[in-house]
């Protein structure tokens, strides 16, 4: 393989195509499911498929045998699914799975004059608009690399293509794509999720491990209907106090510590040195990398445990409110009650059900003052610690890396949650996953002003290609 002419190739197609494509889709509100319950009726999520579909199936024609289909089943959000053939020796069994999603998170406020969330704009080389890098790209950077390795004629295994469009909700309609098309996808030995952060723009990195989420709603209630506080309050409870109290149970409200020991793991040795590697690689781009204001720091110096923390450690934020009325109009009022929508992150190995329970155990036992409490819970995601990588692939991810970039990649954990990538590891307990993304500083992903960093995009399309090229030329026997 010609790696220099593979990439040359990949960067002619993501400056013509991909790019041009990919901002087209910003401007599809293909908002997740669970923000916006309608999606069939709206039909944003539709668009989306059709706008992918039209592309992809022209340029698999490419690929002998190639097939593209759009799946629906009864109710649930649609997928995308492209079979290419293998073009190893006959006999070859050897499957790979290729993921991404299409679907994206709600607008969000705060963007930059000028940016909007299905407004693309083009800055340098970032391309700015929901869900270009979340996970729109994943799409057109696996077909692309394939059609690489067609290009030169490069063997690799049979390879199937999987955009979900419910990702972002928690992948509850995949499950039962899984089960439906379980011939069709076989049993892969390898699994590219092109749908992960990178620590920088720098190299190649690979995503060792992913968390867990307990989200829900917790809900104090202390009156009927509110009344005048200078009337009631010192004899009616605060409904935000009683919260604020319970969440102590919970985390320190002075460091950020979670402190309920059902939600703690023990971090693996290993994922503890390639945290050290990883902030040494990183610097203090560990946690500049975020836009803070004022004189705020992180709750750490020392970086590798800024790096753990956001990777191995449970961490509690409260993403949203409800009965708490704007400031402008708020009057002098006991208000009846108050609303937190919790965002838990658990540790890779924590048990996701398990840790629901504890949760909600300590969050309703004997609230203050007999006020009323529920925790309602709205997802409960198991997290993912990967496998030993095999030592073909570790090889390879470096050579790629080393390849594209000119440095060699680095390993880390992920503090956000892939579901797909836990349910596979469950079904398929001996694949080799390959997690990288686009993901790094400053792209925002689920904020305001998220981009796609075009070069990056451009890197991943060609390491993604090397490694197809490597698995296909690999001897299985040897990893058996």
């Amino acid at each position: 393989m010609n790696k220099a002419a593979l990439k040359k190739f990949i960067d002619g197609v993501w400056n013509k195509e991909i790019v041009p494509e990919i901002t087209e889709y910003i401007r599809i509100p293909a908002k997740s499911p669970d923000f916006d319950p309608d999606w069939q009726a709206n039909g944003h999520i539709d668009r989306a498929v059709e706008h992918m579909v039209r592309w992809a199936k022209d340029k698999i024609t490419a690929i002998p045998g190639a097939k593209l289909e759009v799946v629906r089943l009864k109710g649930r959000t649609p997928v995308i699914l492209i079979e290419c053939p293998s073009t190893l020796p006959k006999g070859n069994k050897d499957t790979v799975l290729l993921y991404g999603h299409m679907d994206k998170q709600p607008e969000m406020t705060g963007w930059s004059e000028g940016f909007g969330p299905w407004t693309p704009v083009m800055q340098e080389d970032k391309l700015y608009g929901r869900g270009g890098a979340d996970d729109g790209y994943a799409i057109y950077a696996s077909v692309t690399a394939l059609l690489a390795l067609q290009k030169q004629d490069v063997p690799r295994a049979r390879c199937v293509v999987l955009i979900e469009a419910c990702e972002e909700s928690g992948s509850y309609d995949l499950p039962y794509y899984i089960d439906h098309l379980e011939d069709r996808i076989g049993s892969p030995s390898l699994v590219i999720c092109l749908d992960s952060g990178c620590g920088n723009y720098e190299q190649m990195w690979l995503t060792t491990s992913l968390r867990g989420l307990v989200g829900g709603l917790l809900t104090v209630s202390v009156l009927d209907e509110g009344v005048h506080s200078g009337d009631a309050s010192g004899i009616v409870p605060d409904s935000f106090r009683i919260a604020r109290a319970l969440l102590s149970r919970i985390e320190s409200a002075e460091t950020g510590e979670v402190t309920l020991a059902d939600v703690q793991a023990e971090i693996p040795k290993d994922r503890l040195a390639q945290a050290k590697v990883a902030a040494e690689s990183l610097g203090a781009q560990v946690w500049r990398k975020f836009p803070f204001t004022g004189k705020t720091q992180p709750p750490a110096t020392e970086l590798a445990e800024l790096v753990l923390n956001r990777t191995w450690r449970p961490q509690l934020t409260v993403v949203g409110a409800e009965g708490l009325p704007a400031p402008a109009s708020a009057g002098n009022v006991l208000r009846p009650k108050t609303s937190l929508k919790l965002s838990l992150r658990l540790p890779p190995t924590v048990d996701a059900e398990e840790a629901t329970k504890a949760v909600k155990k300590v969050l309703t036992a004997k609230p203050p003052q007999g006020a009323k409490v529920k925790f309602e819970t709205e997802q409960a995601g198991a997290g993912w610690n990967a496998p030993p990588l095999a030592a073909w692939l570790e090889k390879s991810i470096q050579a790629a890396s080393k390849a594209t970039f000119g440095k060699p990649a680095a390993l880390m954990g992920e503090g956000g949650s892939i579901p797909f990538i836990g349910m596979l590891g469950k079904r398929f307990p001996k694949a080799q996953f390959l997690i990288t993304g686009v993901l790094g500083p400053h792209s925002n992903a689920h904020g305001p002003n998220e981009f796609l960093h075009i070069p990056t995009g451009r890197n991943v399309t060609a390491c993604a290609a090397m490694i197809l090229a490597d698995h296909g030329a690999r001897d299985p026997k040897a990893e058996a």
